[in-house]
Order: structure tokens, then C-alpha cells, then sequence
């Protein structure tokens, strides 16, 4: 003799009937402090002139003044580079009437250091040698993702605390191991330092690198029971 159960559509493997998943979701963020050991720093010379051809001239001049006190300090000409170089027409305005006034040249250079301890020192001997205008002192990491992969750690153990704690408060179990972690975008380069001023001769400029923070963002989701 043969038994037939009645079909029901819910008995079809079907996973998302059978094998329903509660979901947690959370975010975790992660930040390592880590000592700088680069420094770039933006600086040159701004020159005006009646003249643009001795605006042009004086500037060279300055500027030759200044990559040569820069290498003798032991800089490599290679981590000196032009970044900007412009040449902008002044005028004045009278009575409504656009007067020639003369001219501006603005040559910028990039010098990159290893030697971070060497920031101040860069910058004292560049003003000394005719440097006018400093745009921006920066500090970075020369390779970061040793930092960044201990900061993505830490966001990953931010995320599972998280999802433990929502887990604890609602009376279930979470599976640690989580179904899907996502990287958030974000750049791995550490935020710079910026300064920027209006050049002035002064002794032993003091430039304190401090330290900088490398962070990592993830999306991850857990089941519990």
C-alpha cells in the first residue's frame, strides 16, 4: 500500500524558506598613530616688475640662489622640483581705467625630505636665499600600508564589539565569523600636516611633525541565532 502526502510549495528546496538569515549589520573604523618620515614642502619666489623681463631675471637668479644653498646642504637636486611657474600682468585702476602696473613672476619648487628633521633648516636656508613666500610644509608616511593594515584590523575587531553588543541586547547569540565584510573606500595616505605663511627670516624655524593618523572604515554583517 502507498501513502501520498499532500505538496505544499514551501516544501521545495528553496533557501530563502529554509535557511532564512538574521542579519546583523554594522560599521567599524580603526586608527593607528604613526611618526612621519617625510616631509614635503612647498616654497619660492614671487617677484614683481615693471619689467617682465628683469621680473623674469630676478626671479631665476633667486631661485638658482636657492636650489644651490638647498643641494649644498646635501638635498638631492632630484627631490627639488619646479611645481608652478607663472607669469600674471599687474595693473592698477583709475577712474574706472585699467593701468599697466607691470608684472609678477612666481616660481614655486617641491623639495621632498627624508630627513624630516631637516624641515626647519630647509626653510630658514631658503628665506636666507631669497625664498619670499612658503605654501605649504606637509608630512606623510613614505609606505603606509603596514599602518593602514593594523588600522583594518582594529576596524574589523570595532565591528565585531558592535554587532556582539546589538547581539547581547536583544537576547541572542551572535557567529562571530562574519558572512560579508566590505572595505569602505578610503585613501590609505595619512592626513598632512599643512602649514602656510608669508615667508620671514627667522633662526631655527621650529617645525613639529608630531604624529599622524592612518584610519580604516568596514561594513560587516553577522548572523545570530
Amino acid at each position: 500500500m502507498y501513502f501520498t502526502q499532500p505538496w505544499h510549495p514551501a516544501s521545495r528546496m528553496n533557501p530563502s524558506v529554509h535557511h532564512h538569515r538574521q542579519i546583523i549589520e554594522v560599521s567599524g573604523e580603526g586608527t593607528v598613530s604613526a611618526p612621519p618620515d617625510r616631509a614635503v614642502i612647498d616654497l619660492g619666489v614671487i617677484t614683481e616688475n615693471p619689467s617682465l623681463s628683469d621680473a623674469q631675471r630676478d626671479n631665476a637668479a633667486s631661485i638658482a640662489n636657492i636650489v644651490h644653498s638647498l643641494v649644498q646642504l646635501g638635498i638631492p637636486k632630484e627631490q627639488i622640483q619646479t611645481v608652478t611657474y607663472r607669469v600674471d600682468i599687474q595693473y592698477n585702476y583709475v577712474e574706472g581705467k585699467q593701468i599697466l602696473r607691470g608684472y609678477q613672476v612666481t616660481h614655486m619648487l617641491q623639495i621632498t625630505l627624508e630627513q624630516i628633521n631637516q624641515t626647519g633648516l630647509v626653510v630658514d636656508t631658503a628665506v636666507n636665499h631669497g625664498a619670499n613666500s612658503v605654501s605649504g610644509i606637509r608630512f606623510s608616511i613614505a609606505n603606509p600600508d603596514m599602518y593602514y593594515n593594523r588600522s583594518l584590523a582594529l576596524a574589523v575587531k570595532n565591528a565585531e564589539a558592535k554587532a556582539m553588543t546589538i547581539a547581547r541586547t536583544i537576547g541572542a547569540t551572535l557567529i562571530t565569523l562574519p558572512v560579508k565584510v566590505q572595505e569602505e573606500a578610503r585613501s590609505r595616505e595619512p592626513i598632512p600636516y599643512q602649514a602656510s605663511l608669508m615667508a620671514q627670516s627667522a633662526p631655527a624655524t621650529p617645525i613639529l611633525p608630531g604624529e599622524l593618523k592612518i584610519t580604516a572604515a568596514i561594513r560587516a554583517a553577522y548572523t545570530y541565532a
